[in-house]
């Protein structure tokens, strides 16, 4: 099949083509999982363990919220965001080595900034 394919022309103007492969990262396991990222622009942050999703999701709270248009969509984001926090506690308590370093927020304070922050 690589044979009729290169004969019918299936594999000229191949990016690279003629280049030697770049192996420089190859002794890392992830290698093809990093690079894809980076040649895609891809945000990894769904790489990172959930603990850390929800700190970096939480770091960007009013901003993040900034295009949202109607409150109780806010509301049900936050809402969602504090149920994760809660199951992760649960999960950190249920035995799993898990250091849970964020915290749920206060709804109503958040939609408040998110008011001031639609105003500006």
């Amino acid at each position: 099949m690589i044979r009729e394919a290169t004969e019918r022309g299936e594999f000229d103007n191949v990016p690279g083509m003629g280049k030697p492969l770049d192996l420089s990262d190859a002794d890392d396991p992830d290698w093809w999982v990093k690079r894809k990222i980076r040649d895609e622009n891809l945000d990894s942050s769904a790489l990172l363990p959930m603990p850390l999703q929800l700190r970096k999701e939480a770091q960007g709270f009013p901003d993040s919220l900034g295009n949202i248009a109607d409150e109780a969509a806010v509301r049900q984001i936050l809402g969602d965001f504090n149920r994760r926090v809660r199951e992760a506690h649960l999960g950190s308590r249920a035995g799993l080595p898990t250091l849970i370093t964020v915290h749920t927020v206060d709804v109503d304070d958040m939609v408040l900034q998110w008011r001031e922050l639609r105003r500006r």
